[in-house]
């Protein structure tokens, strides 16, 4: 029921970080939307005994969310988007909305589009009308293109890369839509002042457990503790997409329009000024190197990053290439160490070694089912020595001579030290770890003796010169000559409901 001394706040949207460099596709199934309830019991914040519990009626419309991959098919995307508006249109037509939580990542790719969250910003507010007010808490690899920041009227981002403090961000967003629509009418908008900035760096160069990003996250909360102002960002942008609005961008918004813009752009100036301090999180180089280096080093477990299929990023997961290089490998051959390689998506492979049973030998026949590019399918032959399935996915170990092989019916990150003890590996005592991954989630970082970041080919690749963009704009730091380039160029200030 719906109270008349409480907001009534919708929640939808469509969350997904997609490369366009990457054969994959991500379809609607694979964004397993979230209807009604169901959107609203993803988040504790606003259940029973949550901070936000009881401060507004809220009305879950839908939500679809996936792990990363490719863009979304456009027919996909036209039936997820009708399915919310729709789903708003109902809703209005009921009560008039106070505000709306749209959970987006910043980073979608539908073919044929360029702006999926500036698209879908506009298409809800078209619905919504113009007194509701829209919040979004993002991630800081994604995109704030000028039609999203322009539509949106709360905009925030993580702080933490690795992401700690994701969950805290999308309370974050909430409880200011909240503060905000505690205001009266005609002092609820605040300013915002939006910079976009030429430069295109992955996250493997941009981890905020480093400089410069560390020092420059922490401006962040500094500036939002400032009178008149309400937050601030910086999304440091998804490199591994070809689309115009692909940059880092900083944004501070507050009731103070002035004072918003002068932080934003002093904050974008130090971010350019910094540009060439961005390096790697770890030392990199190529699988060959780095492999040689883990083969020669004492330390155990020695993590290797192949970095150019990451899951988690956006890659298909089915590159076969740094397998093929580690079953391949002499070195690792004679040096009488063993690795953990985590891991190559096969459906047909995992049903088959399942089939034959723990105990079995097998030689099959697995991956770049999806991106062939750099390699062709490889053959593993060794033993079956774990079966697990699960709810949704099906994992196997096939153990070869120096390499146990796990292989998923679905592709799947190996972020924790369960994912490998369940399936009886124990990461701490193998002499080589590789994951597809970029920089280490924290459980992989705490338990690495040492590791290096390995420059493999894929769909995410490190290397952003191999790829070739085509359509994001020029210059661009670090792919082209950036001398003369005003980085405050094409800074915005939208004014906000007391803006003069």
């Amino acid at each position: 029921m719906t109270s008349p001394t409480r907001p009534r706040v919708a929640v939808c949207g469509i969350s997904l970080e997609a490369s366009t460099f990457s054969p994959a596709l991500t379809t609607a199934a694979m964004l397993a939307p979230r209807r009604g309830r169901e959107v609203l019991d993803a988040w504790p914040f606003w259940q029973e005994g949550g901070s936000l519990h009881g401060r507004a009626d809220w009305v879950g419309i839908l939500q679809a969310r996936s792990i990363a991959g490719g863009a979304i098919p456009a027919e996909d995307y036209a039936l997820l988007k009708a399915e919310i508006l729709a789903g708003l249109l109902a809703t209005v037509a009921e009560a008039p909305l106070d505000g709306l939580v749209l959970d987006i990542h910043g980073a979608a790719s539908v073919v044929g589009l360029e702006d999926m969250e500036g698209d879908l910003a506009e298409a809800v507010r078209a619905v919504v009308g113009p007194d509701c007010l829209i919040s979004s808490g993002m991630d800081l690899h994604g995109n704030v293109s000028r039609t999203l920041a322009a539509t949106v009227d709360l905009l925030t981002t993580y702080r933490t890369a690795p992401h700690v403090d994701w969950l805290e961000t999308k309370e974050r967003a909430a409880r200011n839509l909240l503060d905000r629509l505690a205001l009266p009418p005609g002092r609820r908008r605040p300013a915002k002042a939006w910079v976009p900035v030429p430069i295109l760096l992955p996250g493997e160069m941009t981890s905020t457990r480093q400089e410069p990003a560390a020092g420059l996250y922490a401006r962040v909360p500094e500036i939002e503790a400032l009178d008149g102002i309400l937050d601030a960002g910086i999304w440091i942008g998804y490199p591994w997409a070809d689309e115009p609005r692909n940059c880092a961008v900083v944004m501070v918004i507050g009731d103070d329009a002035d004072l918003a813009m002068a932080e934003a752009t002093r904050l974008a100036d130090e971010l350019w000024s910094r540009r060439e301090e961005f390096g790697f999180v770890a030392p990199t180089g190529s699988f060959e190197e780095v492999l040689a280096a883990a083969i020669a080093s004492p330390a155990v477990p020695y993590v290797i990053s192949d970095s150019g299929d990451n899951p988690t990023a956006g890659g298909a997961g089915d590159v076969t290439w740094t397998l093929a290089e580690l079953l391949g490998s002499e070195d690792l051959a004679h040096s009488g160490k063993r690795a953990i390689y985590a891991s190559i998506p096969d459906a047909l492979g995992a049903l088959a070694a399942a089939e034959a049973g723990v105990g079995a030998d097998v030689r099959l026949t697995l991956g770049a089912r999806v991106d062939d590019r750099p390699a062709p399918p490889v053959e593993v032959a060794g033993r079956v020595v774990a079966v697990v399935p699960t709810e949704d996915n099906l994992e196997v170990v096939v153990r070869t001579p120096a390499v146990d092989v796990i292989v998923t019916r679905r592709r799947r990150p190996y972020h924790l030290e369960s994912d490998f003890t369940r399936l009886g590996l124990d990461p701490r005592r193998a002499d080589i770890v590789v994951v597809k991954i970029g920089y280490l989630e924290p459980e992989l970082f705490d338990l690495a003796a040492d590791w290096m970041l390995a420059l493999t080919p894929g769909g995410v690749d490190q290397d952003l010169a191999r790829l070739g963009h085509r359509r994001i704009q020029r210059p661009m730091f670090p792919l082209d000559d950036v001398s003369g380039v005003d980085p405050l160029a094409g800074a915005v200030l939208f004014p906000g409901d007391t803006s003069s």
